[in-house]
């Protein structure tokens, strides 16, 4: 009857401290943020944003396509904020009817193949180039220009999503410093030149022809910057792809990233400060 009464007791503990999290939780308006599993970015850029790696490659992905399509910044917010909103910046295989992808485009609504809409720079260059097609879309809000391309059953609700786009698109257009922080652990998914050859080749496939010149070597690579803020659009594209590249270290200016930490910190040695290109380095 003792060990009966102990395991009652217990278990009454446990449904208190469970019940007393969901009340608070609720009383919060879910305000508060659990601890996430696995690697984590924080951007900071005039306001906060805090993804997961998979989101987070997504969102400079898209933003990459955007610059390499001479769109401004706010197609930039307007497409972030349509991709939170459709899929929450992930790479969906599935959605309402026959929707896929980021965007959730619609191969029966001539958006693509299934394969092509996966792919997250051909479904971000399609929804550019609806939006540019929109008349007016410049001076619309965002959930209005989003609607005109999405044509949703709910056409406010790219709205919420706007201050969250602004911060990424500021940080991901180079627009702020060290904005994009990402913190990778564990062993890295590939290493050397296997490293060096994926991140040049995502480099390529993102942003094109609007690259800075750009060499490969078996640490790593180097990309020649004609500004800061350029540098700074490519330091935070790298960051942002880490976790599923095998990068070890960034470094632009005065400021160094390095995957284990996850900051931005102050280069110490006064030789290794440049303005003028971003060093990449994998893990060996």
């Amino acid at each position: 009857m003792r060990v009966k009464s102990v395991i009652g007791v217990f278990a009454s503990l446990v449904l208190i401290a469970v019940v007393s999290v969901v009340v608070v939780l609720h009383r919060s308006g879910g305000g508060i943020k659990l601890p996430r599993i696995g690697p984590e970015c924080t951007v900071r850029a005039d306001g906060e944003v805090t993804l997961d790696s998979v989101q987070m490659a997504n969102a400079a992905t898209i933003t990459a396509v955007g610059v390499r399509k001479e769109m401004p910044e706010q197609a930039v917010v307007v497409a972030l904020a349509t991709a939170f909103q459709e899929s929450k910046l992930e790479n969906l295989d599935d959605g309402d009817r026959d929707s896929v992808g980021l965007f959730q485009q619609r191969p029966s609504q001539g958006w693509g193949t299934i394969e092509q809409i996966k792919d997250p720079r051909y479904a971000a260059g399609k929804f550019y180039t609806a939006l540019k097609k929109v008349k007016g879309w410049e001076k619309m809000r965002v959930t209005d220009a989003a609607q005109k391309v999405q044509r949703s059953a709910y056409p406010n609700a790219y709205e919420k999503w706007a201050d969250e786009s602004r911060v990424l698109a500021r940080a991901l257009l180079g627009k702020a410093t060290g904005a994009v922080a990402c913190t990778v652990t564990g062993a890295p998914v590939i290493r050397g030149t296997d490293a060096a050859a994926a991140l040049m080749a995502g480099l390529k496939l993102d942003w094109g022809k609007k690259l800075d010149f750009a060499s490969e070597e078996a640490a790593g690579l180097t990309v020649s910057v004609s500004n800061v803020s350029s540098g700074w659009r490519y330091a935070h594209w790298l960051v942002s792809h880490a976790s599923a590249t095998g990068l070890e270290r960034v470094r632009f200016g005065d400021l160094e990233w390095h995957a284990p930490e996850g900051k931005w910190q102050q280069v110490t040695t006064a030789g290794e400060r440049d303005n003028g290109r971003v060093v990449a380095e994998v893990f060996s």
